[in-house]
């Protein structure tokens, strides 16, 4: 294994030296601040990126605008998979800075990197591009397949991507998300992996307002739209009564504390303008995050009644529409051990040392704190081993809960042995107990290249390293595939294997906010 430690070597230096690249490349991500489905700069850079790196890059894949899949081929040899996310999220427009402000030229609730995903992405194309270099120097047989996956925070692109047959070629795949969960905290997952997320937007529609009864006004007059009449009840009443009945019921269906949810947020449609008239359409959007599809199913089926319920009442019809349906998460020790034994080889980012620390002693500065010494989390300078996680995080749960929370790597989970890994973001330390930072700090943290690039360096070494661990290592491979059918009966359509959940096209028709260029000049709505 003479070329592996020599690989593993080399990839470390390579890393280091492409630091200051790798942080300029982080931070174009970083200043798009694109939202869901409508990332159009993210997709393109990185599109660019992976064709000048030798890359063949199909463009929308999976009928999705903002999706892509790069291959390299070196030949003949395993494929392993990778990706990027680079979605933000609305309404945390941070600038990389030490104090409170949006971007240049945004207010404060256009899009914004909270995770972060532009430092997720960079990572792993970092990772990915690492190793390419020692397949080539070393003539390391096999295939990059590395895709782009928005959405993520609808958990939009990974389910339809599974479902329309990009993750079937794959022999491993590297899923990486920036820690901010303890004790997932520079590690690897073991045994629990994350649920079921099932996002959906219902409609309600008044289609025909003048039949609504009883209507007010002149009886010779031709129209029922007078100013001065009683409007029909219309879409904005189906939304609140939908909204108000759900609230109630959530309660009872996911208030038990082990790890469930359901959120939901109102799309905008304009119609701001007519006080006389109803609103002809409203929709509103719920995530559910749930251990089981059953309970998921059984969730969705009492949304149903109360969609249908707040129609009739507000003289409306009603449909549903799909926006992701993902499922749980499926381990696989052989693997998650590869690479937590790589993050021992690299070792934890380092934070407290050096610029970073100066960054963040500015910010609590700003806030009105005494900065601190140590002003980072002194977990997210230390390793702890999968096992010992997987300890603390079952303190926490019931016996019969073996999947908590919800992220859609597990899409990968089902068609390939796939490892999460864990690597601390820059996170600060609390100078009490009680104290919470604002958000925006932890925003700006995930911005700002003294404090991101240390995750960065990191995340990248240990993706490539396991990389070329799967590509020459076949005792690895061939324990993580044995693991695989193992745990799926067999495999891809074994008896214990669960198939795509995802029956429907990309959602990309709503009104997903955005960056849209007007007369008035670049907004975001």
């Amino acid at each position: 294994m003479l070329i592996i430690a020599t690989s593993k070597h080399d990839i470390i230096k390579w890393v280091d030296e492409k630091m200051p690249e790798l942080s300029a490349w982080h931070q174009v991500i970083f200043d798009y601040g694109e939202t869901a489905w409508r990332e159009y700069k993210s997709c393109a850079w990185y599109v660019d990126r992976l064709r000048a790196e030798g890359f063949e890059v199909e463009v929308g894949s999976g009928g999705m605008p903002t999706a892509f899949c790069a291959v390299w081929k070196n030949g003949e040899g395993p494929t392993i998979g990778g990706y990027a996310e680079y979605d933000a999220v609305p309404g945390n427009c941070q600038a990389a800075d030490t104090i409170e402000r949006p971007r240049d030229g945004l207010n404060v609730h256009a899009g914004g990197h909270t995770d972060p995903h532009s430092a997720l992405g960079i990572s792993a194309l970092a990772g990915f591009l690492a190793a390419k270099t020692q397949m080539q120097l070393h003539d390391i047989k096999g295939t990059l397949k590395f895709l782009g996956e928005p959405a993520e925070k609808v958990r939009g692109s990974k389910p339809i991507h599974a479902a329309k047959g990009y993750y079937d070629d794959l022999d491993a795949a590297i899923s990486f998300h920036p820690f901010y969960m303890l004790p997932l905290c520079n590690t690897t997952r073991w045994n629990t992996h994350c649920g079921v997320g099932y996002a959906m937007i219902y409609t309600f529609e008044c289609d025909s307002p003048e039949t609504w009864l009883p209507q007010s006004g002149a009886p010779d007059s031709p129209i029922a739209a007078s100013h001065a009449s009683a409007r029909a009840p219309g879409a904005n009443d189906a939304l609140v009564h939908m909204y108000s009945t759900t609230k109630s019921l959530k309660e009872h269906l996911v208030g038990t504390g082990c790890g469930w949810s359901m959120n939901e947020c109102i799309l905008t449609t304009g119609q701001a303008t007519a006080d006389n008239l109803p609103a002809r359409i409203a929709q509103i959007q719920y995530i559910i995050r749930v251990p089981t599809i059953e309970m998921a199913d059984s969730i969705t089926s009492a949304l149903d009644n109360n969609a249908k319920a707040a129609a009739t009442i507000s003289h409306c019809s009603w449909q549903r529409d799909w926006v992701s349906k993902s499922r749980h998460g499926l381990a696989n020790h052989a693997l998650a051990q590869a690479t937590y034994n790589n993050f021992e080889l690299v070792g934890a980012p380092v934070f407290n040392d050096g610029p970073a620390r100066v960054k963040a002693r500015e910010i609590q500065s700003n806030l009105g704190l005494e900065p601190m010494d140590k002003p980072f989390m002194a977990a997210t300078e230390q390793l702890i081993p999968p096992q010992d996680a997987e300890v603390i995080l079952r303190k926490e749960l019931p016996d019969w809960q073996v999947h908590f929370t919800s992220d859609d790597y597990t899409e990968f989970c089902w068609h390939a042995p796939t490892v999460r890994l864990y690597v601390a973001r820059p996170t600060l330390a609390s100078p009490r107990s009680e104290y919470r930072y604002p958000a925006w700090a932890m925003n700006a943290l995930g911005g700002i290249a003294e404090t991101i690039d240390p995750m960065i360096r990191c995340a990248s070494k240990i993706i490539a390293c396991t990389v070329v661990d799967l590509l020459v290592d076949t005792d690895l491979l061939a324990e993580a595939t044995r693991e695989f059918k193992e745990r799926t009966g067999g495999g891809v359509n074994g008896t214990q294997w669960q198939g795509p959940l995802c029956d429907y096209e990309p959602p990309i028709g709503f009104r997903w906010p955005e960056y849209v260029t007007t007369v008035r000049g670049e907004e975001y709505r």
